[in-house]
């Protein structure tokens, strides 16, 4: 017997959604609330703590995990627009708070923690009609989503439902866009070598649009293909899904 779907579920926003993706974040809701479950956004929400993590800078980190830890206290799913905030909190806050008072709660917490594409494929089971016209897109697999979070094929499942569009797979799909976090700002001229490589792999797909789950890719990817005036639009996978499945 199949377990109930969850009917409420906690929506963490994230830092670059909040900032550069504010409609991707609405569209997340919206995807949600279409497949009956109520969303609660706790205010306060700020960053995850991954780029103070990854710096090495562990009390802090820990200083952000705990007020973020706090802010979801009830046994709900907690739902983010981002592989690698996803995978901080699911896979790292068990790590920075090990041997900690907090283990515990860390370790509950990130037990209900899911990408987004991934809740709507694996617990929601959502079915989507297409409503769009033909269009041809590619999709970018963030680091993060693939190698820390584990994300295999739900954001591919939900496009493939789409009837008017075009997947076209990139020739070098588990590439890192070479922004990293803190990557890109220590270590620019590689990050932007690598962005480059990855705006060209896009750019060979003759895709319109390249998709991704993790707005720090996108960014990256946006500003190499805004500098070449290329033809081509990067877009969060919550607002293309949510653009062509909702009757205006």
């Amino acid at each position: 017997m199949n377990a109930p779907k969850p009917t409420k579920a906690y929506f963490y926003g994230t830092c670059l959604v909040d900032l550069f993706f504010p409609d991707a974040g609405m569209a997340g809701i919206q995807l949600l609330q279409r497949a009956g479950v109520e969303v609660v956004f706790p205010e306060g929400q700020t960053c995850c703590g991954q780029p103070a993590y990854n710096c090495g800078f562990f009390e802090e980190a820990r200083a952000v995990a705990r007020t973020q830890i706090a802010l979801f206290p009830e046994d709900l799913p907690v739902i983010l627009p981002s592989g690698s905030c996803a995978g901080m909190m699911k896979h790292h806050y068990p790590d920075l708070f090990r041997g900690q008072p907090e283990e515990a709660a860390a370790l509950a917490f990130s037990a209900r923690v899911y990408e987004l594409t991934q809740f709507l494929v694996d617990v929601l089971e959502v079915r989507l009609e297409d409503l769009g016209q033909p269009v041809k897109v590619t999709w970018h697999s963030s680091c993060h989503a693939l190698r820390d979070l584990g994300l295999k094929g739900q954001p591919q499942a939900l496009i493939g439902q789409l009837a008017h569009v075009e997947l076209a797979p990139l020739a070098r799909e588990r590439e890192c866009c070479g922004f990293g976090g803190t990557f890109s700002v220590r270590h620019p001229e590689i990050s932007g070598a690598m962005s480059c490589d990855k705006a060209a792999d896009a750019l060979a797909t003759g895709a319109e649009v390249v998709l991704s789950t993790d707005g720090g890719c996108l960014l990256n990817v946006k500003g190499v293909l805004e500098a070449q005036a290329a033809p081509m639009r990067v877009q969060h996978i919550a607002e293309f899904l949510w653009e062509r499945t909702h009757a205006r």
